[in-house]
């Protein structure tokens, strides 16, 4: 646990994994200025008060919680709410919670005059583990998930792993997906921890080693242009899924874990399988099969009439394949419930 600098020119900046770091942000970030936290209605209201605290100037945008919010209208809100408040270019935002706020967060400072600082404060797995590293930031338009955001990276990440105790079960599950995802096609030692070690106790470590894997990945591949597209791995299919059901039937960790099976070789499912069913996450689901290839119809990473995937033939490996939707809907059956 300490420091770990993603290297990208001027653009590089530290993550802090530190038990209790959420209350060092006033020594940790440069809070001398304007702030707007950023959060969604379910992160526990003393979080954001840390950093309200330590602000010269404290300013809060709370929206709903929810995949329905990661909208133009939250940006829109968020946006606005800047503008009265009379933020300038060398004032900051700051994300206080789950993937969502990030995302939001971090695209409404990648637009406002075209750029100001922003900090990352990850409040639950999922985000700690993946979405605070890398600057993607996203918001869902059209039915369509992240079909419109920006790459803006941090000034710095914050994550207390502190925070995550108080989460649900299935919310810890859930981000323990996207590290799953990780050991899967790049870690087979991590990957043995999935599959046969205390996943709880190790927290920490998994942490720290899903961090460190990504930031190979990003500072070789900042923008995803080749590299990067191995950790949308399971999402092809996952994202597909997510689209089709009614919000908030699966979360995006559930979903995702549903689109690893199908991506991988026979050899290895199982224990893929036996690693998702130790954590809780589903591996069968029903789900409307023309709603999902209508959904991964309209992912980012087809060109033309193929799609770029992400296989996993061995334990720590991966492949490019590009697929037809034919050949994916060919796929389904095997997580159909």
């Amino acid at each position: 646990m300490g420091v770990i600098r993603i290297d990208l020119g001027k653009d590089s900046y530290d993550i802090v994994i530190r038990r209790g770091a959420l209350y060092d942000a006033g020594f940790e970030l440069d809070l001398d200025r304007k702030v707007l936290v950023v959060s969604d209605d379910g992160v526990p209201d003393e979080y954001g008060d840390v950093v309200m605290d330590a602000a010269r100037e404290g300013f809060r945008m709370v929206f709903r919680a929810g995949e329905a919010n990661k909208s133009i209208d939250t940006l829109n809100e968020i946006l606005t709410h800047m503008v009265r408040c009379g933020f300038d270019r060398h004032d900051c935002v700051v994300a206080v919670g789950g993937g969502i706020s990030g995302d939001m967060a971090g695209f409404a400072a990648s637009c406002y005059m075209r750029g100001i600082d922003f900090y990352n404060i990850p409040t639950t797995v999922l985000s700690q583990v993946d979405s605070s590293v890398g600057g993607k930031t996203a918001i869902n338009l059209g039915g369509v998930k992240n079909s419109v955001g920006a790459f803006h990276q941090p000034k710095k990440v914050l994550i207390d792993p502190d925070v995550v105790s108080t989460l649900p079960p299935r919310q810890v599950a859930n981000g323990l997906a996207e590290a799953l995802k990780m050991a899967f096609t790049f870690d087979a030692d991590l990957f043995s921890l999935f599959l046969e070690g205390d996943v709880i106790g190790n927290l920490d470590a998994i942490i720290e080693k899903s961090i460190l894997l990504k930031k190979v990945i990003v500072q070789l591949d900042e923008h995803e242009k080749g590299l990067r597209k191995v950790l949308n791995f399971g999402h092809t299919i996952g994202h597909g899924i997510e689209a089709s059901l009614p919000a908030g039937t699966l979360f995006h960790g559930e979903c995702v874990s549903l689109g690893m099976i199908p991506m991988c070789s026979e050899s290895v499912r199982p224990a893929l399988e036996k690693a998702l069913e130790r954590l809780g996450l589903p591996t069968r689901f029903s789900f409307d099969e023309d709603a999902v290839c209508e959904a991964i119809s309209h992912d980012k990473k087809s060109t033309g009439d193929r799609i770029s995937t992400v296989f996993v033939p061995e334990i720590g490996k991966y492949e490019f394949r590009d697929m037809g939707l034919n050949d994916i809907r060919a796929l389904l059956p095997l997580i159909q419930k």
